[in-house]
């Protein structure tokens, strides 16, 4: 059973890196001037991401139903996260490498391409979309249901094995 105190641990890390993240994509454009401050922050940001991506993976990994063998009711529940992460991930990587290629050498034009425009409209809504679902996600791993056996668990490992 998931103790409460390592879960609320947990769930403020994941937490902390959902707000740094929020962080840097509200104010990374602000320090343009600075290549190598911005490079830091966008690697850290990518590291974060990456982080509450396994940190979901172990999780997972933690609950009873993924202990019984029903992976695939874990994989159906939460694919939307699961989803939006990696997409989000994706798109926060290219987003990065295009700006820092753009702007690595010459920090104080205003350089803005309509692709770097189009691919920054759509990781700031993956942002959008990732914030929402994973801490849904943070959430609803918390439900106690997920860590022990109950009816409904029965009821699911029956109607797999049929």
């Amino acid at each position: 059973m998931l103790q409460t105190s390592n879960y609320s641990l947990v769930l403020l890390v994941q937490f902390l890196l959902l707000v740094y993240d929020l962080f840097v994509n509200s104010f990374s454009e602000l320090l343009r001037s600075a290549p190598v401050v911005q490079l830091v922050l966008f690697i850290i940001q990518d590291i974060a991401i990456l982080f509450n991506v396994i940190i979901i993976l172990l999780m997972f990994f933690n609950t009873f139903v993924f202990q019984v063998g029903l992976v695939s009711l874990l994989l159906h529940r939460f694919k939307g996260t699961i989803i939006v992460s990696v997409l989000y991930l994706g798109l926060s990587i290219s987003f990065h490498v295009w700006v820092m290629n753009l702007r690595w050498l010459n920090s104080n034009s205003f350089v803005w391409t309509d692709g770097l425009q189009a691919l920054f409209v759509f990781q700031r809504l993956a942002a959008v979309l990732y914030y929402y679902f994973y801490k849904r996600t943070a959430e609803c791993l918390g439900d106690t249901r997920l860590y022990e056996d109950s009816a409904w668990l029965r009821s699911a490992f029956s109607r797999i094995r049929q």
